[in-house]
């Protein structure tokens, strides 16, 4: 094989890398079935952060990628939530409760939580999940969040799911 051919297949396979890395990340839910977030405020902490141990722990644990197939459910309700620092591994969290207010199952359900800096910067977004939320069922969640308690200033949160 030629040079030339060669760094044209080294360029090629690097584009389509980056550019299935870019689509990844837009798997969001956009348009009229865009999650209403809800804001919350995190008080003055005492934390440290992690240690290398438990930022592994912390990492493996803490979802990041959207799940497809969601959209915004009228049954589902964001019933509370709040900023909580664990003193172990988890650290920084949100954690609320979510209720199906509705009148059939919801096959999965996803808490979106998105964190800002003092400027109001996102620094992240973070999800948990949870499945086959029964009508009238309540669900607590916990999302893992990877930053340090001393940078969030604020969140938000929003619920979103798969009808059954």
């Amino acid at each position: 094989m030629s040079p030339a051919r060669s760094s044209r297949r080294r360029l090629l396979g690097a584009v389509g890398v980056g550019a299935a890395a870019v689509l990844a990340g837009c798997n969001d839910v956009t348009g009229s079935d865009a999650p209403e977030y809800e804001s919350g405020e995190v008080d003055e902490v005492d934390g440290e952060p992690r240690s290398a141990e438990e930022m592994t722990a912390a990492e493996s644990l803490a979802e990041v990628e959207p799940n497809e197939g969601v959209t915004t459910l009228e049954a589902l309700s964001l019933e509370s939530h709040e900023f909580v620092l664990e003193d172990d591994y988890r650290g920084s969290t949100v954690q609320g409760v979510i209720e199906n207010t509705g009148e059939n199952r919801i096959q999965m359900v996803e808490v979106r939580a998105r964190v800002y800096d003092d400027e109001g910067e996102q620094l992240g977004r973070y999800i948990d999940v949870g499945g086959d939320l029964d009508a009238g069922g309540r669900w607590s969640f916990q999302v893992i969040l990877l930053e340090s308690p001393d940078d969030i200033a604020d969140y938000d949160v929003a619920v979103i799911g798969t009808p059954s």
